[in-house]
């Protein structure tokens, strides 16, 4: 202790004590800065999965990995959510197929609607904490949206704002897809002047020209088989394959893909196309006496087939904003029914 008591010892001794603290404290630093995962959630508030990913499947994420874990959710229905999405889908070329919400993209990873999240995203979170996280995905434009990125430790957040729904003209929805949009009203245009042409026509005395007895059987594989893939679409909740034109997922995840927010609304359709080629058997093989009831049936499911096709085609230009060319074919094929079912209806209903 006399050797470092000296006066050069002494200065030894403690410059050796700074060091060791500065050391420690860098140490200890480094320790707590832990790594974290940032990814990105572009969502709509009409979309029901968009609802399932963030009220169910983020907050027991949020709750294991608190502050590791940064979501910023983007609602695609506001001009600067559209314009990132947008701008998302160019970079990493997201193809038209898996276009729609919810999208979330974590580093250059895209992840697509309500079951593809939850199964992947779990473990990108374990495989980026390991690695030392994951920064903010390369989306061009998201540098300038710092200053409003979204800390959601408990999903509280995120949650509470995809139930707002954002207040949007009818002009704002149209133009949101145009194309598709304006190809649903040409087709809500020509369901409207069916029903009241086939209207007039079997109230009046002039005369409806008979189509092939062959039509319906002919009408009833294409509707049935749009109608089975919707149902697909909807109970499994995955993306559907959508043409050029229309958005058909963001159709599919709003809530009137749903009837009473449980019935699919392909589910009804099979239902309305299979209880069409029961009654069209039953008018073609059945007993003579049921023939006259199965012609009227035909009419009858067709004519409400027409008018529920006609209530979902109106929705989609002017309150969901987007179309789908599953259902403008489905509504199609039904009116068709329509007309196909008309001569032979008005003529059992004035032998009546």
């Amino acid at each position: 202790m006399e050797g470092i008591a000296t006066r050069y010892g002494r200065r030894r001794f403690f410059l050796l004590c700074a060091i060791l603290v500065v050391a420690v404290s860098a140490n200890t630093l480094s320790q707590d800065k832990k790594p974290v995962v940032n990814a990105v959630l572009f969502y709509s508030p009409a979309c029901l999965h968009c609802h399932q990913v963030l009220s169910e499947e983020m907050p027991p994420l949020f709750e294991r990995y608190g502050e590791q874990l940064q979501l910023l959710t983007l609602d695609t229905h506001s001009n600067k959510g559209q314009e990132l999405y947008q701008a998302a889908i160019q970079h990493f070329h997201i193809p038209p197929p898996r276009r729609g919400v919810p999208t979330l993209i974590v580093g250059t990873t895209v992840l697509v609607g309500s079951r593809e999240i939850p199964d992947r995203f779990p473990a990108i979170i374990v495989q980026g904490l390991a690695e030392g996280g994951i920064e903010w995905p390369p989306i061009p434009g998201l540098d300038r949206w710092g200053q409003t990125r979204i800390q959601t430790r408990n999903g509280s957040v995120a949650s509470d704002q995809a139930m707002v729904a954002t207040k949007q003209s009818l002009v704002q929805r149209f133009t949101q897809d145009p194309l598709g949009n304006g190809l649903a009203v040409g087709v809500l245009v020509g369901m409207v002047a069916s029903i009241l042409g086939l209207g007039y026509g079997f109230f009046t005395r002039s005369a409806v020209k008979s189509w092939s007895p062959w039509t319906i059987p002919l009408l009833l594989p294409i509707g049935l088989a749009v109608a089975a893939y919707l149902s697909v679409v909807e109970i499994n909740q995955v993306e559907a394959i959508c043409g050029p034109v229309g958005d058909c997922n963001t159709v599919q995840q709003s809530p009137y893909a749903h009837v009473f927010g449980v019935i699919p609304v392909g589910v009804l359709g099979m239902v309305g196309y299979l209880a069409i080629a029961v009654m069209w058997l039953m008018q073609s093989y059945g007993p003579r006496r049921w023939r006259h009831y199965a012609t009227l049936g035909i009419f009858g499911l067709a004519l409400c087939g027409t008018l529920f096709s006609l209530y979902l085609t109106f929705l989609e230009p002017f309150v969901i904003g987007a179309t789908c060319l599953w259902c403008l074919t489905s509504a199609v094929v039904m009116t068709l029914l329509l007309w196909a079912a008309m001569a032979p209806a008005k003529k059992a209903w004035q032998a009546s």
